[in-house]
């Protein structure tokens, strides 16, 4: 019997297990806000996340993190011995939304010991030295950043991950043959266009999965994905009806910057 085999096989399973139970205590923590727990069943954080390889000693980088619903349990997966980088809009943005959420995203940052190991920095940015960080996340960003910001913004995730570094993507799914235009307009991103872009840059597809997937969502509404709750642009309008289909249909990509 080869106890060295079995040894290493036990080491690994140790390590995964007790990852895996980390990013669990990091989902479930009470210091996650409820208005974001209740978001839970549409975003799957835990299965998401697991997809993703993601351990708590990596250096990590979300990108465009909004108002910090993932950077709550991001921060607190590698508060003990990784790091994370939020890299959000520019205060000197030319949009005042976008210099708004990132002043709200620093006051959050601030005021709370959760985001003592959160660096800011711009979106725009080189994001960090190059081949240094072990993985670069984006959830629901995509359609933001549709046109030469795509480009840019995978072009320098590449360049800061490490060979091997792994780059996972969240965005709402837009049904095939989608034009640019109508992804522009209603929030919705084709599966061929995010992984083209991505292979441009360098990135090879290592996985997809149907984690966030929502059979329900047809992908074509009156004010395009923002008519779904957690928005609901409608207000009162067919409230229920949106509701009962719930969140965005949304792709789940696994890239990886290859090891040479």
């Amino acid at each position: 019997m080869n106890y060295k085999i079995i040894f290493i096989f036990t080491i690994c399973f140790l390590t995964s297990f007790l990852h895996a139970d980390e990013l669990k205590m990091a989902v479930d923590s009470d210091e996650r806000l409820a208005k974001n727990t209740a978001r839970d069943e549409f975003r799957n954080p835990y299965e998401t996340l697991s997809f993703f390889q993601l351990e708590p000693n990596m250096t990590i980088i979300e990108l465009s993190p909004g108002g910090g619903w993932y950077t709550e349990i991001l921060a607190n997966f590698v508060r003990e011995s990784g790091s994370l980088i939020a890299a959000h809009w520019s205060r000197d943005s030319d949009r005042d939304f976008f210099r708004k959420m990132r002043l709200n995203f620093e006051k959050k940052i601030e005021e709370n010991d959760l985001y003592e190991k959160v660096e800011i920095v711009d979106l725009n940015s080189e994001l960090a030295e190059q081949n240094s960080v072990d993985a670069a996340l984006t959830f629901r960003n995509l359609h933001n950043w549709l046109g030469p910001n795509l480009d840019d913004i995978f072009s320098n995730t590449f360049t800061a991950l490490k060979p091997g570094g792994l780059f996972g993507v969240v965005e709402h799914r837009a049904k095939p043959g989608t034009s640019m235009e109508n992804m522009k307009k209603s929030g919705y991103v084709t599966e061929e266009h995010a992984i083209k872009v991505a292979k441009k840059h360098g990135f090879e597809l290592v996985s997809k999965s149907e984690i966030n997937a929502n059979p329900k969502d047809s992908a074509n509404h009156p004010r395009g994905v923002w008519t779904l709750p957690p928005v609901l642009r409608l207000k009162e309008k067919d409230k229920e009806k949106y509701l009962a289909i719930g969140e965005s249909d949304r792709m789940t990509l696994l890239f990886r910057k290859p090891k040479s």
